[in-house]
């Protein structure tokens, strides 16, 4: 490789987002000097960054190199893996490719940002579609995953194949799809895998995953058990064998099914024009759902992550058109991604106060991961049986976990990687062999920024500790006020000695009024400033116990 990072007469594979979390999925492979991009997902706003809606991994190295950059082929329509690319993909300059239900839904964000004429989608055959990249030559090996048309990639290259799989699970009875088959992916294992790079989200599951099929009879005998009550289902909208499931359950039960919530209507609609969910029922509104026996609807909806505004949220609230009693059951057909706990137990709670029931999948068999338990791991490496196995999808327990279950499965060589982590592949032995910086990137209102950028730190810091605001006044003067510091009954006895505090402070010998430089390169105005922030802050730890971000406005000078 030189010096410059520019793949030379090898392969090298480098995340730049995916590999140390859970989300924000951006892989890159390099060869003979160009560079191929797998994935450009985003993950939503975290408590470490407040105020911010969606978190992006940083992509300045491609940036930069965007002139090698051939293509970016996405693997499937999860928010993790194609939610940044109205935010990049124009700048980086070069097509997407997908197969058709993933490119319809690119399409409709590329068109609410404006950008469906810069940026250009080329649909891929959803069955073992081919493209050629330079030196890459791509194949979509469709796979079970919690959503339709999940594909793992099949890259050829002039040192070997890669096997990208991701997001990825075994399952006999997918309702929607048709996966690979183990023969098909024994035949690959035959042919030679160089390297599985591989989804580590379930590796310390001990049980396989679970079946769609499972789902379906599990739903359909919990909506069964409550006749004579109202039930909501709540899942996410990208699972389409869920919906179509929901849309069974809803006939053979004798309900009239509701939709509430604007990513269901989307999803549904998109599926449709994809050839999915054809003998999906006819819905009908919110008005003439609750003028229907109790017993006879089944309200699909979102918001089982506690999402505030999203309508199960709401209807916890009793704050929305569709309402429940209570004896109504709420069934949580999805799992607690992690961060969400808190949200989640809020809504719970409230359902529970108004008596209405809740089952989740810990109860009753309503769900189930759409990422592979450790067996399932082990059946594809015994069926690839890759020279390389390189974790990606996790955090860093559990890439490194996945890394120790691949080497006990016998694969020869499991090469643990972060984000930003350049690993060569071939030729020679496998392993790291530069660095570069990975950084995260936060949408902040509209405007993307460093995630440990100065707005975002010093957002933190007034979080914790709030803020006071010195006004030094022409006339000798001084106003103090404070922001977010808990002296509720105190606050005008504070006021007043950091006031008497700041006014000596400034009116010391050598905090004097002169604005000259001083010895030294500093100058007295910049000392008065700063003995009246050092006297405010100090009065407001001693009546507080907090540190406050104090700001000195000097309208004397």
């Amino acid at each position: 490789m030189k010096k410059d990072y520019t793949p030379e007469n090898e392969l090298v594979f480098l995340a730049l987002g995916g590999s140390g979390e859970i989300g924000m999925n951006v892989n890159l492979y390099g060869c003979d000097g160009k560079w191929l991009m797998v994935d450009l997902g985003m993950s939503f706003g975290a408590n470490e960054y407040p105020g911010t809606e969606l978190l992006f991994a940083d992509i300045e190295f491609i940036e930069d190199r965007a002139d090698d950059l051939l293509g970016i082929v996405l693997t499937h329509a999860h928010e993790d893996h194609i939610g940044a690319i109205p935010y990049f993909a124009a700048d980086l300059g070069v097509p997407l490719y997908a197969t058709p239900f993933t490119a319809e839904l690119i399409r409709r964000k590329l068109q609410e940002a404006g950008l469906l004429d810069e940026v250009e989608v080329r649909i891929i055959e959803e069955d073992h579609g081919h493209i050629e990249l330079g030196p890459f030559e791509v194949t979509y090996l469709p796979l079970a995953h919690s959503i339709a048309e999940g594909n793992a990639l099949a890259i050829d290259t002039p040192y070997g194949r890669i096997f990208h799989t991701g997001d990825w699970k075994l399952d006999e009875d997918p309702i929607i799809g048709e996966p690979t088959t183990e023969e098909e992916l024994r035949e690959m294992g035959a042919e030679g895998v160089l390297a599985l790079v591989c989804d580590s989200t379930n590796v310390f599951n001990p049980e396989p995953s679970g079946s769609e099929g499972a789902v379906y009879k599990g739903l359909m005998e919990e909506v069964k058990k409550w006749s004579g009550r109202r039930v909501l289902v709540t899942t996410f909208a990208s699972n389409v064998a869920r919906l179509q499931t929901l849309g069974e359950v809803a006939e053979a039960t004798g309900r009239e099914l509701v939709v509430a919530g604007r990513s269901l209507d989307r999803m549904i609609e998109v599926a449709q024009d994809n050839g999915y969910l054809q003998n999906f029922p006819k819905t009908v509104d919110w008005d003439t759902a609750m003028g229907l026996p109790r017993g006879k609807v089944l309200i699909m909806a979102t918001g089982g992550q506690g999402e505030p505004r999203a309508a199960l949220s709401r209807i916890a609230e009793d704050n929305h058109p569709l309402s429940l009693s209570e004896g109504d059951v709420v069934l949580f057909s999805s799992r607690q991604i992690p961060g969400n706990e808190i949200s989640i137990g809020k809504v719970q709670n409230r359902l529970s106060e108004r008596g209405i029931v809740m089952v989740t999948d810990r109860q009753s068999m309503i769900h189930v991961s759409g990422h592979p338990g450790r067996p399932e791991l082990e059946a594809l490496y015994e069926w690839l049986e890759p020279e390389i196995l390189v974790p990606v999808h996790g955090e860093i327990r559990h890439m490194q976990e996945q890394a120790r279950v691949g080497l006990a499965a016998g694969i020869p060589s499991a090469v643990f990687q972060k984000n930003g982590d350049i690993v060569r592949l071939a030729p020679g032995k496998p392993g790291k062999i530069a660095e570069i910086e990975a950084g995260r990137l936060v949408l902040d209102g509209d405007i993307i920024v460093p995630a440990n950028g100065e707005s975002i730190v010093m957002r933190r810091r007034l979080a914790h500790n709030g803020a006071v605001i010195v006004i030094l006044e022409p006339e000798g003067g001084v106003t103090v006020e404070s922001i977010g510091l808990p002296l509720d009954e105190d606050h005008d006895d504070f006021i007043a000695e950091a006031r008497a505090d700041v006014a000596k402070a400034i009116g010391r010998p050598g905090k004097g009024r002169g604005r000259g430089p001083r010895r030294g390169g500093g100058s007295a105005a910049g000392d008065r400033l700063e003995a009246a922030r050092l006297a405010a802050r100090r009065a407001a730890t001693r009546w507080s116990g907090k540190k406050p971000q104090v700001r000195v406005v000097d309208l004397a000078g």
